[in-house]
């Protein structure tokens, strides 16, 4: 499902979204990253916030001690730990002296062929922030929101100032999350759409792709399609077992090769949610329904 999209940002120039929110991004652009991982900083005033810091990639470090400047690192804040979002904390931290504080620790293994980034081992959080709790610096304050099924341990920020919610990989702005078993899963996932769609936010500003300007739109259009993943799906098993393979062939006409993978994962999470509510199982790697 595609959302929105705008052309690719300058990489490493710190661009100005509102007052309180400049946009970096890192120079690792790929099929599942867009125009590569968008790092915010938060604050205007003596202190800042830093959202994803991104790979661990000297430029894009560099980038973000420059635009810092002489500013106080209040935190270095991760919304998960896959490999394009945490691994920069570390460096950064040894550079501004900022304690981590974010997103719980994870590290696991994928049980197929991952069509994300892996999870970063080295992850190290100072402090863990839970549903609810906040982070307040000079003019800003950022309240997390738990958002698991993209990954178990994903939050988003919302800086309360302004209606902004800084969405991670759990809302892009260029194209639907991958769900990847067994840390990530559907029926979270879903209920963290859910959890979205009844706030009421200004404007998301993602990881990867354009701000979304409709959120409450754009998060009903996603669960939308969910739900007609899953339909797709019980239709095919409707008439008869299926693989996997055979399904995303079915349902993913003209995909791009290097995305069939993620396909598989994602149609693997619809049948985990499904086989969780009993409604279908597998042997032997085929599936079919239950009732």
């Amino acid at each position: 499902m595609a959302t929105q999209t705008e052309p690719a940002p300058p990489v490493g120039a710190a661009i100005a979204l509102e007052p309180l929110v400049r946009r970096v991004l890192a120079d690792n652009p790929s099929a599942f990253t867009l125009h590569g991982t968008q790092t915010y900083l938060v604050g205007s005033g003596s202190d800042v916030a830093v959202i994803d810091p991104g790979p661990d990639e000297a430029a894009h470090i560099d980038a973000l001690v420059a635009a810092i400047g002489d500013r106080r690192v209040a935190a270095i804040c991760c919304t998960h730990t896959h490999r394009d979002h945490s691994p920069a904390a570390a460096p950064l931290k040894a550079r501004t002296g900022a304690p981590v504080i974010g997103c719980a620790a994870l590290n696991l293994e994928s049980i197929g062929p991952r069509g994300d980034a892996p999870f970063d081992p080295s992850y190290t959080p100072d402090r863990v922030l839970h549903d609810g709790e906040q982070l307040a610096g000079d003019g800003w304050t950022l309240t997390a929101i738990a958002t698991p099924g993209h990954t178990s341990n994903h939050l988003c920020f919302a800086l309360e100032e302004t209606g902004a919610l800084f969405t991670g990989d759990h809302v892009m702005g260029w194209s639907t999350t991958v769900v990847i078993p067994p840390d990530g899963d559907m029926g979270q996932y879903m209920a963290s759409m859910e959890l979205l769609y009844e706030r009421e936010d200004r404007i998301y500003y993602p990881a990867h792709g354009a701000p979304v300007t409709k959120p409450r739109q754009l998060v009903r259009g996603m669960i939308g399609h969910r739900r007609q993943r899953e339909r797709q799906i019980r239709r095919l098993l409707d008439g008869g077992p299926k693989s996997i393979t055979e399904m995303v062939a079915a349902m993913y006409v003209g995909l791009d090769s290097r995305l069939v993978g993620a396909a598989g994962m994602s149609v693997l999470a619809h049948l985990t949610e499904l086989q969780n509510r009993g409604e279908a199982e597998s042997t032997n790697d085929i599936w079919h329904l239950t009732n």
